[in-house]
């Protein structure tokens, strides 16, 4: 499957990271470090060397998988991990894992020694289609999502199925949400596919064609200074939800399953202020509500979610913004909506069955 040219560097699908070898190899680094969580150096970390017979000389850093760790603490112990091995400015770090990897690996890549070069191979659905490009790097502050973070490319992605083989399919059904986000803000046709996929079979072609749409609107938009700020639909809501969430259930939600929930929330405000179609707006709530269980919330947890939206980087001056639809497949930005409709949307949500 050909590889998709971003912003100076390429997403390479390759089930077998083919390429991945000659690609270390060509740059000359003095030093490979691989980030990984407890589950990829089980499950992920053979395929990596496999794929790399001749690179034995590497280090590997672990990390404790989840949301919760994406934190500073466990960065500081990443970069003192990379003191200890003695890395320089010429050591690459490969970041083999999902989201929080893939976001941390990037982040502790990009200002260690005031950068080095990372290669990120992402092993989730959710990371392969949204996490692990376009050169967003962080970490969580207290219960704000990604609000510390770089913009920095990495030097390269790879991309293979393989690992979604070890994944339940209640994270593929967390990443497949992005997928169905990119069609809803930039192809309709995309959106009615993932209407007809079994989670069961999700290939590279879906993929890809998830990948292009990202990498269509980041490369005219880098640093979020306006288009980009579409692929945020869904997000002001469900960070805060998936932020609460995080922090006061025991079973808490996956990132795609907030997200859900904020894409059924704005889909209403899109409804009440950019036209959204009632059938449209149906049709986003059946869908999201087939795929994804109920997510009890009440009223009394509202305060806590406007206090996590407050600090949502797409706000100026104090008030909430937002990427609403138009019509499926057509977003838009730069939206501000008042608390009073933000709390209806969240009661539309309650009153769905």
């Amino acid at each position: 499957m050909q590889a998709i040219n971003s912003l100076g560097y390429q997403v390479y699908f390759e089930e077998d990271l083919n390429s991945l070898e000659s690609f270390i190899e060509e740059r000359n680094y003095s030093q490979i470090l691989v980030l990984v969580d407890i589950n990829t150096n089980d499950n992920c970390l053979p395929v990596l060397q496999a794929a790399m017979p001749n690179l034995s000389n590497y280090d590997v850093i672990e990390v404790d998988p989840g949301e919760e760790n994406k934190n500073i603490d466990f960065c500081i112990g990443v970069w003192k991990t990379m003191l200890d091995f003695g890395a320089d400015r010429k050591a690459v770090m490969i970041n083999l894992g999902g989201g929080v990897v893939t976001d941390m690996g990037g982040f502790a890549a990009s200002t260690y020694k005031r950068g080095i070069d990372f290669i990120h191979i992402p092993t989730t659905l959710l990371a392969q289609v949204d996490a692990s490009v376009g050169g967003k790097t962080g970490i969580d502050l207290d219960n704000v999502k990604n609000i510390i973070g770089t913009f920095t490319q990495p030097q390269a992605v790879f991309i293979s199925t393989k690992f979604l083989a070890t994944l339940d399919e209640r994270q593929i059904a967390s990443g497949f949400a992005e997928v169905i986000k990119h069609g809803l803000i930039q192809d309709k046709s995309l959106y009615e596919l993932c209407k007809t996929v079994n989670l069961a079979d999700i290939d590279a072609a879906i993929i890809h064609r998830s990948v292009a749409i990202k990498n269509n609107v980041i490369t005219q938009d880098p640093t979020e200074q306006g288009l980009r700020k579409i692929l945020n639909f869904g997000h002001t809501i469900g960070h805060a939800v998936e932020g609460y969430s995080l922090f006061n259930d025991e079973n808490s939600l996956l990132h795609g399953e907030a997200i859900g929930i904020g894409m059924i929330c704005e889909a209403w405000l899109s409804h009440k202020y950019c036209g959204l179609s009632e059938e449209e707006l149906a049709d986003i709530c059946n869908t999201f509500m087939t795929l994804y269980s109920k997510y009890n919330y009440t009223k009394e947890q509202y305060p806590a979610f406007f206090e996590l939206m407050k600090n949502d980087k797409k706000n100026e001056s104090n008030k909430i913004g937002f990427a609403l639809l138009n019509s499926i497949g057509d977003c838009t930005y730069n939206i501000y909506v008042s608390e009073e409709d933000i709390e209806s949307a969240l009661d539309y949500y309650l009153s769905l069955s």
